[in-house]
């Protein structure tokens, strides 16, 4: 069995927090004492130096590319002040990787969708008061309903974005790939079989979960 691989995410309010290890120190401290003993390898540690009432965090995309591309889990030192922020929590559900939170290590990623059954228990809520609305409105004699025959267009449409999907699902692995094959390409290494050669060396999984092939690099390189 192979060594569990992790990306480290830490997050600091201010630069000057950053440069001067305030609070980071302490993140990083957590989380090497967690994982001190197990089989496992730390692919990066990425920090993100960012105020509270930011919404974007690229440090955080980054952080969330590198587990996608060497199948590692994101782990963070504290979910309690994480889990509030909202950008946290779609970027982490879109994302697709396990995390673990030390403070909190049964967490995972059930608790990120608790969090997010939270938002959708509040869609449901208005959904049921729309409906009671239109009950409403039907007793009263409101004409409701819409043209059935559109059935056969809206399958359509819903198959066209089921490909839009997976061809989004595809090109942001291509995006995550493109700089480390950029960079087995930078040290002379040109061939796709060669290329495929050095990823899994590397143990980077390909996108079927297996092992690269010169096909499959080059299906990779086609998305771009």
């Amino acid at each position: 069995m192979g060594k569990e691989k992790f990306v480290a995410y830490y997050r600091v309010s201010t630069a000057k927090q950053g440069a001067s290890g305030l609070g980071l120190e302490a993140q990083q401290e957590s989380v090497r004492s967690y994982l001190q003993g197990g089989n496992w390898s730390m692919v990066d540690e990425v920090t993100e130096i960012e105020s509270g009432k930011r919404n974007d965090r690229p440090a955080l995309a980054h952080a969330l590319s590198l587990c996608r591309v060497h199948g590692a889990t994101l782990i963070i030192a504290k979910l309690d002040r994480l889990a509030r922020n909202v950008a946290f929590i779609s970027n982490l559900m879109e994302a697709g990787v396990d995390f673990t939170a030390v403070d909190f290590p049964q967490a995972n990623r059930l608790t990120i969708h608790i969090l997010a059954a939270v938002a959708e228990h509040e869609a449901w809520m208005i959904s049921q008061r729309t409906k009671a609305a239109l009950a409403a409105a039907k007793a009263r004699g409101v004409k409701l309903g819409g043209n059935r025959g559109k059935i056969a267009s809206l399958a359509i449409v819903g198959s066209k974005a089921s490909v839009l999907v997976r061809r989004a699902k595809a090109q942001r692995r291509a995006s995550d790939m493109l700089p480390m094959i950029r960079s087995i390409q930078a040290q002379g290494t040109i061939s796709l079989r060669a290329i495929a050669a050095a990823l899994n060396s590397y143990a980077i999984p390909a996108p079927n979960g297996g092992s690269w092939y010169a096909n499959s690099v080059r299906r990779m390189i086609a998305v771009w």
